[in-house]
């Protein structure tokens, strides 16, 4: 399901689509974000970019015990790389934002594409069977998200398990009237039974690819369900002859299983907004019958190689597997680099950004383990400004909120701890001999507490620094230069994640 269709979307149109900029004028099409119904139930008090209105609407959820999200899994061929981390990455720290900070229980449901043309031939290559591959790599890409500390959707749903269902869901297309049935045993979807209501997500439906000669569709823009058994390839029974199912049905049928005719939240990546997302939406809502079949979209933006205006991707050949990244870098970083800007925009990897993220996380830790010290009366300080620390802590947990319920602004949330940070640093003014005043240590476990959990809540351990930076062991004048260290650190990678920002 991860399939790179950005090229056919266009770059102006992809920034239209995350709300990072103009796009161009609305072709034929749906109007995007009008006659959207913004639904009842649990408002979770987070206003959030909804691709399907191009603005910040406020995210309401059926039940704040049961939200709905579907996520797009991955074609199960080959090894996950940086760029599929980068988007399963920023929704995992969306997800736990929802859970922890605004107490939404949410239930999700991934769709693992089990059967595709990529499979096929990659195990035709290797000589085995295509169950086998995708066996294979759905077991590494499992691994690869563990690995990173993604948690793991309620429930995967394989398409391979549920042919018999996608049939059904077929029929009930072709019942309604928007799909046909050719002789040579391929079903379309009928584009243009779907009127001007095609392309609500994106507003503009680009030009059909061009088709070949021998192509049955009765519109070159019609696009597959069931797509008819080739010589040699795996094949199910079907009432329209041997085949099987088309990329975009399987995710409907899927989302439907286990969520009906609404769903709440529906995320990827922004190269699966059209055509992918476009036509589930036009499935959905001509097999159920209904208005409005998913209430909000997300869309994470790519992952580029820095330089380049080219997104990481295996047919680019610019890709870096998740194992390898791993070997140099921490999830933790890697989490925090993600982070440093909207989960909607474009992000440039390179070996400095993620240094730069790592340098932030010493520093973080560095400030925890000093305070902790601090605490248990092995490192002496000047007199502590309680009173400044007290309103700084109070003032950050406000920022924080404030910042995660716009559009999930981690960008803000991390600099407003980062600042917290910096103040409590301040404080802590190393002096050569033992301080006569009173001591403050509450303020300081309080701070900690909270650095702490608001690293925790987006998957982050502090105490998982490798190699780890601390500043216990270092005699009096030179933690202080350390300390300064530190804050130095924290300013300019400050400074260069606001510049870097949407």
């Amino acid at each position: 399901m991860l399939r790179a269709f950005g090229s056919r979307l266009g770059a102006p149109l992809l920034r239209a689509t995350l709300g990072l900029g103009p796009g161009p004028g609305r072709g034929v099409g749906g109007a995007c974000g009008q006659g959207w119904l913004q639904p009842a139930g649990h408002d979770t008090g987070v206003k959030v970019y909804n691709s399907l209105t191009r603005r910040k609407d406020p995210l309401i959820v059926g039940s704040a015990d049961a939200a709905s999200w579907y996520s797009c899994g991955p074609t199960v061929y080959d090894h996950a790389h940086l760029g599929h981390a980068c988007s399963y990455v920023r929704f995992d720290i969306i997800r736990r934002i929802l859970t922890r900070v605004f107490g939404c229980n949410i239930i999700m449901v991934m769709g693992i594409t089990d059967v595709d043309d990529k499979i096929i031939k990659r195990a035709n290559e290797m000589k085995i069977s295509p169950a086998s591959l995708a066996n294979l790599y759905e077991e590494d890409f499992k691994q690869d998200m563990a690995a990173l500390k993604v948690l793991p959707p309620t429930v995967y749903l394989r398409v391979t398990e549920n042919i018999p269902e996608i049939i059904s869901f077929i029929e009930g297309i072709i019942a309604h009237g928007h799909a046909y049935s050719t002789a040579k045993g391929n079903v379309y979807f009928d584009l243009q039974s779907r009127g001007d209501k095609y392309g609500k997500l994106v507003g503009v439906a680009p030009g059909p690819v061009a088709e070949p000669g021998d192509s049955d569709k009765r519109h070159a823009s019609d696009f597959a369900l069931w797509k008819a058994a080739k010589p040699q390839e795996i094949f199910w029974a079907s009432p329209w002859g041997n085949g099987r199912p088309g990329w975009h049905i399987e995710c409907s049928t899927i989302s439907s299983l286990v969520f009906g005719s609404q769903l709440d939240i529906h995320s990827g990546g922004i190269d699966l907004a059209f055509p992918h997302h476009e036509n589930e939406i036009a499935q959905c809502e001509v097999f159920h019958q209904c208005q409005q079949w998913g209430n909000y979209f997300l869309h994470s933006g790519h992952l580029h190689v820095k330089g380049k205006e080219e997104k990481m991707s295996k047919s680019l050949k610019n890709y870096i597997t998740i194992k390898d990244f791993l070997k140099t870098f921490s999830p933790d970083v890697f989490r925090l680099f993600c982070m440093r800007s909207s989960y909607r925009s474009a992000i440039d990897y390179s070996d400095g950004s993620m240094l730069e993220a790592q340098h932030l996380l010493r520093a973080a830790a560095a400030f925890v383990e000093d305070a902790r010290a601090y605490m248990k009366g092995q490192l002496a300080c000047g007199p502590v400004r309680e009173d400044v620390l007290w309103e700084r802590l109070s003032h950050t947990k406000a920022a924080v909120k404030a910042a995660l319920a716009d559009d999930f602004d981690t960008p803000g949330a991390v600099d407003a701890v980062m600042d917290l940070i910096h103040q409590g640093n301040r404080q802590l003014k190393v002096v050569t001999k033992e301080p006569g005043g009173p001591r403050s240590p509450a303020v300081f476990g309080s701070v900690i507490a909270y650095v702490e959990q608001f690293f925790e809540t987006v998957g982050i351990s502090l105490a998982d620094r490798q190699p780890r930076v601390t500043t216990a062991s270092v005699p009096g004048p030179s933690r202080g230069a350390f300390l300064h260290s530190s804050l130095s650190v924290r300013n300019s990678e400050s400074e260069k994640s606001a510049s870097q920002c949407p």
